[in-house]
């Protein structure tokens, strides 16, 4: 098999791009569901809800072309990481259908309306949950003997893929409320704005614990962030962050709308990167790099032909619907 080093580093950062981008449209939708019960029923949750109304499903497509891509362009990765996530795969399914179905139906149903309001929670809950340790199984290793898993069913369930998990919820906590407090004003703002905070000293406590962590997980990613030239490179991404998260909580302690938002997407930049360096160039730690995983070169040329066409025309039906809907949240929709 003939790969190139650089187009399967092309691919790398494609599925890293379409990740990133899931994480942090999808985040915001999950941590509204998340904050859901702290809204008072009828006229606060419907304006939280329709501020997502007309994003929410077009946000889920960057899931599809991280997982599409993973499959096409690192089969053997994707042949490795399901198998060892199996029922974390499933519970984030599951859990996404849930909420998509109560968000539908919440409004159809007003007599069971309840109802599908903790199947929005509970949906976006297990939703981010099972995403976060999915990460954390990833990160604490997977075992693969001859090119295949071959670990036990509970391999993933871990005291630090249970902080990766509540790591996870509480940054797309932050997400939510940021965005609310872009979307919204009056005393829904008022109430983002105080969730925003506790979900940011949360998201960023847990933060720094994984990252604590992930210096005994595994010996290589210590050398990854202790050692030169290595960390010459990687000491930038902490302080950035401390910077971003002071900025952040400047944004929300002030009459700030977008701003708080902006910052928690790049402190969730800044999270990834974290996580890149840590565990570069491996797609499986700590046996398959992305070379080893990457499937031949001819179908990778092949699907970077698609890609080039539709990720561009995603990205700008995406920009467009955000465009149109760039407004406040009233009581009927968008201003």
């Amino acid at each position: 098999m003939n790969v190139s080093t650089d187009l399967t580093t092309i691919w790398a950062f494609i599925i890293a791009f379409s990740i990133f981008a899931y994480v942090v449209m999808d985040g915001f939708d999950l941590g509204i569901g998340i904050l859901f019960p702290t809204f008072a029923p009828g006229r606060e949750r419907d304006r939280a809800m329709n501020s997502i109304a007309p994003v929410w499903d077009g946000n889920e497509t960057w899931l599809v072309l991280g997982g599409g891509g993973l499959f096409a362009a690192f089969p053997l990765a994707y042949a490795v990481i399901l198998p060892a996530t199996y029922p974390l795969i499933i519970a984030m399914l599951l859990g996404l259908v849930f909420r998509g179905v109560a968000f539908e139906y919440r409004w159809r149903d007003p007599g069971h309306r309840k109802y599908w309001d903790a199947a929005f929670t509970g949906g976006s809950i297990v939703a981010a949950l099972a995403q976060g340790m999915t990460l954390g199984a990833l990160l604490q290793g997977i075992e693969v003997t001859d090119r295949a898993y071959s670990g036990s069913w509970f391999d993933w369930l871990t005291p630090y893929t249970l902080l990766t998990g509540i790591g996870t919820v509480a940054g797309y906590a932050l997400l939510g409320a940021t965005w609310l407090v872009w979307k919204l004003d009056g005393e829904g703002q008022a109430h983002a704005r105080k969730l925003g905070k506790i979900a940011a000293l949360a998201t960023l406590g847990l933060m720094a614990a994984v990252s604590l962590m992930n210096l005994f997980v595994r010996p290589e990613y210590a050398d990854q962030w202790l050692t030169a030239p290595q960390i010459y490179f990687v000491a930038p991404i902490p302080i950035a962050t401390l910077i971003v998260a002071g900025l952040m909580w400047h944004g929300l302690s002030r009459d700030r709308h977008s701003k708080p938002f902006w910052l928690a997407l790049t402190l969730f930049f800044l999270g990834m990167a974290g996580l890149g360096a840590t565990i570069w160039p491996h797609v499986v730690p700590p046996d398959l790099t992305i070379w080893e995983a990457a499937a031949p070169e001819r179908s990778q040329i092949f699907m970077l032909v698609g890609v080039a066409i539709t990720m561009p025309l995603i990205i700008a039906y995406t920009a467009w619907a955000y465009w149109v809907f760039r407004g406040k949240v009233g009581d009927e929709g968008y201003h």
